[in-house]
């Protein structure tokens, strides 16, 4: 492996991982600059039902287009001549593919989804990242504003 693809390996791998800490995140503690300081409906309940999903990870361009260029580079070192520019052709959409399948794993998060009774009888579920422990039977805030509800306790 050349150090070109080498570097330009690393460097998907970094952008990949940089990724991480642009997605906002689910957890039902983390409020985004918008959410601050406006009005939200508090309501209280009691958890009935808690289950563990998968909260899916963000496809951007970047992975994508970051293994496009590694697997293109790969490629081409394939053969000479036309074996070489068919390889950076296939390269780049392997590439490109597992780009964005490291990126969307990476990003993916595991989430909750909580099930809750309210005070006045309605039943609702909340999906958040999996970041506090819900308990069935346990009393619980279910915070609602700005098209986001989430619960805490």
């Amino acid at each position: 492996m050349n150090t070109n693809l080498l570097k330009l390996a690393a460097a998907l791998a970094i952008s990949v991982t940089m990724l991480g800490g642009c997605a906002s995140s689910m957890s039902g503690g983390a409020y985004s600059r918008g959410q601050a300081r406006q009005v939200q409906e508090v309501q209280m309940g009691v958890v009935e039902s808690v289950r563990h999903v998968k909260i899916e990870g963000t496809q951007s361009p970047v992975g994508a287009g970051a293994g496009a260029v590694v697997g293109g580079i790969a490629g081409s070192n394939v053969g000479q001549g036309k074996g070489s520019t068919v390889g950076a052709i296939l390269g780049a959409v392997a590439g490109g593919v597992a780009g964005s399948m490291l990126e969307e794993g990476v990003m993916s998060k595991n989430g909750l989804e909580i099930t809750v009774k309210l005070e006045n009888g309605r039943l609702i579920a909340v999906t958040q990242e999996a970041d506090e422990q819900f308990n069935i039977g346990e009393r619980v805030r279910v915070l609602s504003g700005g098209g986001v509800t989430r619960v805490s306790h």
